[in-house]
This record gives structure tokens, sequence and C-alpha cells, in this order.
């Protein structure tokens, strides 16, 4: 009952800069639809208002045993109405006797 979220892996497209070199620009994201996983919230929020009114909270999402996710730490996830950024590296839990047993991943929504 755990895996029942919906999300939204965002991958930012590459663009030339004024030299030619490739950047991510974020302007239409790849969109890749997964089934099946968990995102909750982990690590509480914290609240900066010494410029402008900023809360950063953290969650965690979790696919269930034997799902792998082609998630990386460049990219974004939509869930929840919310998009939230890959905060360091994506887990892969190896399975006994090979292969994935499951993937974990820190996000952060910034708002």
């Amino acid at each position: 009952m755990l895996y029942l979220q919906d999300i939204v892996i965002l991958r930012a497209g590459l663009v030339p800069d004024e030299y030619g070199n490739e950047k991510p620009s974020w302007d239409a994201p790849e969109r890749f639809p997964v089934t099946g996983v968990n995102v909750q919230p982990a690590g509480g929020s914290t609240e900066d208002t010494n410029d402008k009114q900023m809360t950063v909270t953290g969650w965690r999402l979790y696919t269930p045993r034997g799902m792998d996710l082609d998630l990386r730490e460049t990219d974004r996830v939509e869930a929840e109405g919310t998009i939230m950024q890959v905060v360091g590296k994506v887990a892969r839990w190896p399975a006994p006797g090979g292969g994935v047993h499951h993937v974990e991943a820190d996000l952060k929504e910034v708002s």
C-alpha cells in the first residue's frame, strides 16, 4: 500500500551557449512519467527570512523492491503538484544475486 504515487521525472534539455558548448535548459524539459513509487517528507523544513521569505522542505523518494528508476542527480521530480530537485547521488541498493533491490533519492522543494 506504500507505493501508490505517480511522479514525473523532469530532465533538462541541452542547448548551446554563446561559445557553442552545451548547457542545460529547463525551458522545455523532457518528461518521464513513473507510477508506483513513494514520496514522503524527510528532514523537516527550514526558513530563510533575511532577503526574502523562502522555505526549503526535504522529501525522500522510494521505489518498491525490484524497481530501478532512470533518475539522475541532475534531474527534478514533479509530485503532488510540487517540483523538487534531486539532492546528491541517487542510491540504487543492490539485490542479493544481482540487480537493484530498490532506489532511494533525497529531494528538496524550495518555495
